[in-house]
């Protein structure tokens, strides 16, 4: 499957697509409010505001599936805008694994690890780094947003 022509869900309730992030270098998180890895918002933020300008976003994507996560998407943005400035799209709510998993993750989870682990979540704040090439990395939610091994390829793989 395409993973760009998977529908994905704004808050809104509008729908798009990864397509419209197309030549960008993505941050694909499952987040919490209220994880106990949620201040990794804020490093999120600070990606986004350091390399939005040059082809690079992170997409933020709520997830109850920890039992981690607030009740409405109306929650959920005034958290992330009140208590981190979260500027980066967050989308609907998702599940990320199980029968009623959204196919952004079925596909995103195919992408095996550092360890060469692929499958299931195992916890908010994983993330998944799409470059502009269809290439995906994947990171374990204990990898803070700004080490070294993603920084290298947001850079590495900005347009132009």
């Amino acid at each position: 499957m395409n993973i760009n022509a998977i529908p994905i869900v704004k808050m809104d309730g509008s729908k798009t697509s990864l397509a419209d992030y197309s030549g960008k270098v993505i941050l694909v998180v499952n987040v919490a409010s209220r994880c106990g890895l949620a201040p990794q918002y804020a490093t999120l933020e600070t990606l986004q505001s350091t390399y939005k300008d040059r082809g690079f976003t992170v997409l933020g994507f709520p997830s109850n599936q920890f039992l981690q996560e607030l009740g409405s998407n109306e929650a959920i943005e005034k958290f992330c805008s009140t208590t981190y400035g979260v500027s980066f799209p967050i989308f609907d709510r998702v599940r990320v694994n199980g029968r009623s998993e959204h196919p952004l993750y079925t596909e995103l989870k195919k992408t095996k690890d550092a360890a060469g682990k692929s499958g299931r979540v195992s916890w908010n704040f994983e993330k998944f780094l799409i470059l502009p090439s269809g290439e995906i990395m994947r990171f374990r939610p204990r990898t803070v947003p700004d080490d070294p091994a993603i920084i290298e390829a947001i850079e590495a793989n900005l347009p132009g």
